[in-house]
C-alpha cells in the first residue's frame, strides 16, 4: 500500500516513538491490567469469605440456642482463625462473650472480649466491647482497671452507655456524688426513647437524685 508523504512522517515516527517508549507503554498495560486482574479477585475473595463467614456465624448462633458451650467456643475460635477480618468474627467473640458471662465464665468472656478490642476491625464492635469488658471486671471488683478500659475514646452514639456503666463502677467504689454526676450525664445523652433511661433514672434517684447545679 502507499502512502503519501505526510502519512509516511507519521507512521515514521509512530515507528520512532514505539521504539524508545514501546517497552514502558507495554509494562505499563501490564501492570495496569495486573492491578485490576487483582481487585477483581481481591473481591471475590472478600465476598467468599464473607459468605463462609456468615454460615459459620449462623452454627454459632445455633450453638448459643443449644447452650453448647464446648461447641459455642470451637465456631467462635474457628471464626477468628479462619475469618479475623470480617466483621462476623467480632461479631462472633462479642456473641461467645455473652454466653460465656451469662454461664459465669468470666475468663472466657474477657478473652473474647480482649480478642474484639485488639483485633477487631469495626470501630463500633470495639467500643462495645470496651464497655462490656469494664462490666465483666466490675463484676471481678477490678474497679480500677475497669475505669481505665472506659477512659478511652467512644463514639458520640456509645458515650451514654459508657457513662452509666462508669457510674456504676463508681457507686461499687463508694463515690456516690461522681457517681450521680455520671449517671446523669448519661440521662442528658440518651433520648427519650431510650429503652435504658428509666433504669438509670432510677438507679440516680436511689442515689438521692440530681446533683444540684451550681449557682453561678
Amino acid at each position: 500500500m502507499a502512502y503519501d508523504l505526510e502519512e509516511q512522517e507519521q507512521l515514521d515516527t509512530l515507528k520512532a516513538t514505539w521504539k524508545q517508549y514501546g517497552n514502558l507503554i507495554t509494562w505499563t498495560l501490564i501492570a495496569a491490567l495486573g492491578s485490576y486482574a487483582g481487585w477483581v479477585q481481591w473481591n471475590n475473595y472478600q465476598r467468599n469469605q464473607s459468605g463462609q463467614a456468615s454460615q459459620l456465624f449462623e452454627e454459632l448462633s445455633k450453638s448459643v440456642a443449644a447452650k453448647d458451650a464446648q461447641k459455642i467456643q470451637r465456631v467462635s475460635a474457628d471464626m477468628k482463625e479462619k475469618f479475623p477480618s470480617t466483621n462476623y468474627a467480632a461479631m462472633a467473640a462479642l456473641t461467645t462473650a455473652k454466653a460465656a458471662y451469662e454461664a459465669n465464665d468470666l475468663k472466657t468472656a474477657k478473652a473474647n472480649l480482649q480478642w474484639v478490642i485488639d483485633s477487631g476491625k469495626n470501630e463500633e464492635y470495639k467500643a462495645l466491647a470496651k464497655i462490656r469488658l469494664a462490666g465483666v471486671l466490675l463484676d471481678e471488683k477490678a474497679y480500677e482497671e475497669a475505669l481505665k478500659v472506659l477512659s478511652a475514646e467512644f463514639p458520640a452514639e456509645l458515650q451514654a452507655e459508657v457513662a452509666d456503666r462508669k457510674a456504676d463502677i463508681l457507686v461499687a467504689q463508694g463515690n456516690t456524688a461522681d457517681a450521680k454526676k455520671s449517671y446523669q450525664l448519661a440521662l442528658d445523652k440518651m433520648t427519650d426513647k431510650s429503652p435504658a433511661k428509666q433504669l438509670v433514672q432510677l438507679k440516680l434517684d436511689a442515689l438521692g437524685g440530681a446533683v444540684a447545679q451550681d449557682k453561678q
